[in-house]
């Protein structure tokens, strides 16, 4: 496994004050034999949460959670106003785009003075909910810490030479002339002409008819460049002729990740890409800060394992997972809520937004019944940011009432205090779950320590309690 001392050295610079050095050290050092691995049930990668203390691409340890909520907001946002068929871009454009052609379907076409745009504002952080692994790129391979998300398509990092602007990263930047395998894309090539659909936004073409791909984001986070080929590789297993994007023009932290895997539904992502060899499922467990690590698997699963529900169909949005509640209970007592309530408004399972969202009568009766269970466990403290339901103290230490959320086809996902709570700081624990008014979302703090199965080839959605710590 190549460049693993970054790993362990953000292991000692973020943990030295709270832990000793030795046992950190040796808790990340575990992850290393088996960090990624291709064997005959599929690709199995680690997975790490973005403030843990093995993460190989930290979050600033100063991090408030106002920023995380801050990101939420602008993500939440970002994918509703994607299901609502209304993609805004700014009326600024990126250096590597002017003069370049807008790609129209089906050939190069365009004028020279057509150009495309996307917002070029620096966002807080693409990457701050997103959970991080390790892909290796190029012949010789060299691995790159990347986020990962299941509601983007497009796998992009940044490349060299960087011609407008590189975030920084742990690790070196990709350089495509090192690789004897890379290729970039004409704009001619069907590949191109998949990226409105995977990315939301028009391609264009250079000068010399490269295909140039963007990405923007919610919080206003974006990559532009150059959509190419090239062989991914993970482990001793490795997978010609795949397509991402190869970044000159990248605002945002991301985390210092160096790019962004994409898990959607849509023929540019990763799963689409090594289905062929791997078969149309994936699985995580996505673990929590303290924890060391969970994992991405891509391939076979022991489907015995897991309760299912159906994968919603919409014509919203085709690459994102939607899936149906059909209830929630607190201490065993269904929410006093008519079914249709929980069906009002379409639900995303998400690995990359941190709280849930849910339609807001759902939410009010949810509020109310934990506030109910917990009057005499803790006190009250005050409304911290869109979060209305805190307490005093933190959700390891308090008495909180099992909170079950059912989903159509009889799946459960029955939370355990640290999924229905969240800790904003020292002293204050909120109710991990927030009101909206367009999409319903289940974000991954309910997710945390449960094995969840993507199973495409089926077209539904598992979980399975006990994945992780």
């Amino acid at each position: 496994m190549e460049v693993l001392l970054p790993l362990l050295l953000a292991c000692s610079l973020l943990f030295t004050i709270a832990t000793p050095i030795r046992d950190i050290t040796d808790v990340c050092a575990s992850q290393i034999s088996d960090f990624q691995h291709l064997n005959s049930s599929g690709l199995h990668l680690t997975l790490h949460h973005p403030q843990s203390p093995c993460s190989p691409a930290p979050l600033p340890s100063d991090l408030p959670f106002s920023a995380v909520v801050t990101h939420d907001d602008a993500r939440i946002a970002h994918l509703a106003s994607r299901l609502a068929n209304n993609h805004p871009t700014s009326p600024s454009s990126s250096s590597l785009l002017h003069g370049h052609r807008k790609k129209k379907a089906g050939g190069v076409g365009g004028s020279q003075a057509s150009s495309s745009s996307v917002p070029l504002t620096p966002g807080a952080s693409v990457a701050v909910g997103n959970y991080v692994t390790r892909l290796g790129l190029g012949t010789p391979a060299t691995s790159y810490v990347m986020v990962v998300d299941t509601g983007s398509s497009l796998t992009w990092l940044q490349c060299s030479p960087c011609s407008v602007s590189c975030h920084r990263q742990a690790g070196p930047v990709f350089d495509p002339r090192a690789s004897g395998t890379y290729a970039a894309v004409q704009c001619s090539s069907s590949e191109c002409g998949e990226l409105q659909a995977a990315t939301l936004n028009p391609s264009a073409c250079s000068v010399s008819n490269v295909c140039i791909y963007q990405a923007s984001y919610g919080d206003s986070s974006y990559s532009v460049g150059y959509l190419s080929k090239d062989t991914v590789s993970f482990g001793s297993g490795s997978f010609p002729g795949f397509y991402y994007g190869c970044g000159q023009d990248n605002e945002g932290l991301f985390g210092r990740s160096a790019g962004l895997i994409g898990l959607a539904k849509n023929k540019l992502s990763l799963l689409y890409q090594l289905a062929p060899s791997l078969g149309y499922a994936f699985s995580y467990c996505l673990p929590t800060s303290s924890a060391a690590a969970g994992y991405l698997s891509i391939g076979s699963y022991n489907p015995g394992q897991y309760s299912y529900t159906p994968m919603a169909s919409s014509s919203l949005d085709a690459s994102l997972y939607f899936v149906t509640l059909s209830g929630i209970s607190v201490a065993g007592a269904p929410l006093a809520v008519p079914p249709s309530e929980y069906r009002s408004l379409p639900t995303i399972i998400d690995s990359g937004t941190v709280i849930t969202r849910l339609p807001p009568n759902v939410y009010t009766a949810l509020s109310r019944a934990v506030a109910a269970a917990m009057a005499s466990a803790a006190p009250r403290a005050p409304t911290y940011s869109i979060l209305d339901t805190c307490f005093r103290g933190s959700a390891a230490g308090l008495r909180v009432p099992r909170v079950d959320m059912a989903f159509a086809g009889g799946a459960t996902l029955a939370l355990s205090p640290g999924n229905v709570l969240i800790d904003v700081d020292d002293s204050t624990t909120c109710l991990a779950f927030a009101p909206t008014g367009g999409t319903a979302i289940i974000g991954n703090t309910q997710q945390q320590t449960f094995s969840v199965v993507y199973d495409v080839a089926q077209s539904r959605i598992g979980f399975a309690a006990g994945g992780c710590s």
